[in-house]
């Protein structure tokens, strides 16, 4: 469904579950993130409504994931440690085509925003299904479903303001670009190292 070039190797779900303080914390400031970038589209973009409203519904969504991770956190003794740069998230944004109309850009950063998300839905199914602790396992399950919708919205949104640009081929780009990338992470206690 996902379109994904490459999979999770597994073994990175053990690397994660092994240090789980790091793993909470860094997938809680990723759902901040994923907050901002809702914003961001947002006032970039004040003047197409739909896209407003439904980013708004999927920014407090984020911030309501990022409140849980944290009751998580607090709740098994962790503390919330610092926000650390995301080497992933960094090289894929260097993918948005820089200069183009403004069409141009408003689809890339979508399409890049479904990216993540469609990432981040692999690695929470891979966690749901791979993790011997049945409460994460059971909440990433959740979060699986949640991120999505959250592509979906992104890709479809993409499509529907994509007028004039191959959409299709542009996803397609991103797909391959995001296969070769993920090939230098799996190997950190972090959502997308």
């Amino acid at each position: 469904m996902l379109g994904l070039k490459l999979e999770t190797d597994p073994r990175w779900a053990n690397i994660a579950e092994s240090n789980l303080e790091e793993i909470l914390t860094d997938h809680a400031w990723c759902e901040q993130k994923a907050a901002s970038n809702a914003i961001k589209l947002i006032s970039l973009n004040p003047e197409l409504v739909d896209l407003v409203t439904e980013l708004l519904v999927i920014a407090q969504e984020e911030l309501e994931h990022f409140q849980m991770v944290h009751n998580i956190i607090k709740a098994r003794g962790y503390k919330l440690g610092r926000e650390q740069k995301d080497s992933y998230v960094n090289e894929l944004f260097k993918f948005i085509i820089k200069g183009g109309n403004q069409q141009q850009s408003l689809v890339d950063r979508l399409l890049f925003s479904a990216m993540i998300e469609a990432r981040s839905c692999e690695r929470f199914r891979l966690l749901s299904t791979t993790i011997k602790d049945k409460e994460l396992a059971k909440f990433y399950h959740e979060l699986m479903v949640s991120e999505a919708g959250h592509y979906t919205t992104f890709l479809g949104f993409a499509r529907q303001y994509g007028k004039g640009v191959d959409v299709n081929k542009r996803w397609e780009e991103f797909l391959q670009f995001e296969g070769e990338l993920i090939k230098s992470y799996g190997k950190k206690e972090t959502i997308h190292g």
